[in-house]
């Protein structure tokens, strides 16, 4: 998978945004981008989607804004709907779809930080 440049550099900006004085970090993932806001992953994009964090209760009204259920492989990923690009001609079209994810982020206490393996052990 890989990533629209343009799509990335206006995600940026719009999560820079709406996180304010929250930590944000922007993680190359699967050949696309995935930003996390207080350690909760909000957007990413991957092709020429957006991907978007809306949580199970939010599915249904992203599907009726037009969005997809995003999928890995044979999987459903829960909470998440992708957004074309093609369907945010704009700033304020990206932002309507960044700025709740990024808020759904913020809510959420931070995950504690991993504890470092020893060397030499495999995850699992």
């Amino acid at each position: 998978m890989s990533y629209d440049e343009e799509l990335a550099e206006r995600v940026r900006d719009a999560v820079n945004e709406a996180a304010g004085d929250h930590a944000s970090r922007e993680i190359k993932m699967f050949g696309g981008l995935c930003w996390t806001v207080n350690t909760h992953m909000a957007v990413g994009c991957g092709d020429d989607d957006l991907m978007v964090h809306v949580g199970t209760d939010g599915i249904d009204d992203a599907l009726a804004r037009g969005a997809r259920r995003a999928t890995m492989g044979e999987r459903t990923m829960g909470g998440v709907v992708l957004v074309s690009a093609a369907d945010l001609p704009d700033d304020a079209s990206l932002r309507a779809w960044v700025a709740p994810a990024v808020e759904r982020a913020v809510a959420r206490p931070p995950k504690p930080p991993k504890s470092p393996r020893p060397p030499g052990v495999s995850p699992g």
